[in-house]
């Protein structure tokens, strides 16, 4: 059993139902906000001294509250390790250790850029479920179709792997292949339309190559598209066969031909099924 004042602290820290809950989390996505925005405003080169000085207590400053926040969580959560290793709890740690590893390895403290995955508690603060219903479809879609992208990968890097060597046959090291993998990279960069020019082929049966790559490089972009769109139609076909979520409060459970939440009382249909 948790202390009172444990699940008073739990209340205001996991639940956002009350005023004090949902003020906890506005200013922590605000401070998360700002947090970032010092990581990518430091990154910038200046000369003022002063800046350095000022973008550095800042970062620690946060890094100092996000540790508190980090603790009292675990002080007030009734599962302790549920906790820790959930989602959450591991990006709320990993958003604080990179300040504590840049005392011994420098650079490091950059990576406190993961805190903007601290921001997808937006949906929890503002009661998107409408969002999360849509983040769920696209992530089974994507589960869906997992079996058929890894097909299509597959045949994919067999594709570069030949005419990358391929390529180096023709072109050779005199042209900047030098060898097969860079000849392979060369090919990836090619298919997938981007282009970099680093390395390009001189001679006539190498341009030729490049044109056929180019070529099957825009048929290959739509097929993954195609896979997972064809899994989000199926999937949104048969969601419309279930009763809906409720939008405001993200209640799941209701009879099959109810007109309201019967968690909130929020209408969840137009008109009966």
């Amino acid at each position: 059993m948790l202390k009172k004042r444990q699940r008073q602290l739990y209340i205001v820290i996991f639940e956002n139902d009350t005023k004090r809950g949902k003020l906890f989390d506005v200013i922590l996505l605000v401070l998360i906000l700002l947090s970032v925005l010092t990581v990518m405003l430091d990154s910038v080169p200046t000369s003022e001294v002063h800046l350095e000085s000022w973008f550095y207590y800042m970062e620690w400053s946060f890094t100092i509250l996000f540790t508190i926040e980090y603790a009292l969580r675990i002080y007030s959560s009734p599962k302790k390790k549920q906790y820790v290793f959930s989602f959450y709890g591991i990006i709320d740690l990993l958003s604080i250790l990179p300040t504590y590893l840049s005392i011994f390895i420098a650079g490091t403290k950059y990576l406190i850029i993961i805190r903007v995955l601290r921001l997808l508690r937006v949906f929890r603060v503002l009661k998107l479920v409408q969002f999360m219903g849509a983040s769920d479809l696209l992530a089974d879609s994507l589960k869906a179709s997992k079996y058929k992208i890894i097909v299509f990968l597959e045949v994919v890097l067999m594709l570069v792997v030949v005419m990358g060597s391929l390529m180096y046959l023709i072109e050779g090291p005199e042209n900047g292949f030098d060898s097969i993998p860079r000849s392979i990279y060369w090919a990836i960069v090619t298919l997938t339309t981007v282009g970099y020019g680093d390395i390009s082929p001189q001679t006539f049966p190498g341009q030729a190559l490049a044109s056929l790559i180019m070529i099957i490089g825009y048929a290959i972009i739509a097929v993954p598209t195609g896979i997972i769109s064809a899994e989000i139609a199926k999937n949104h076909k048969s969601e419309e066969n279930q009763t809906p979520g409720c939008k405001n409060c993200g209640n799941l459970i209701h009879d099959d031909d109810a007109l309201y939440c019967k968690k909130c009382g929020k209408r969840i249909r137009k008109k009966a099924p």
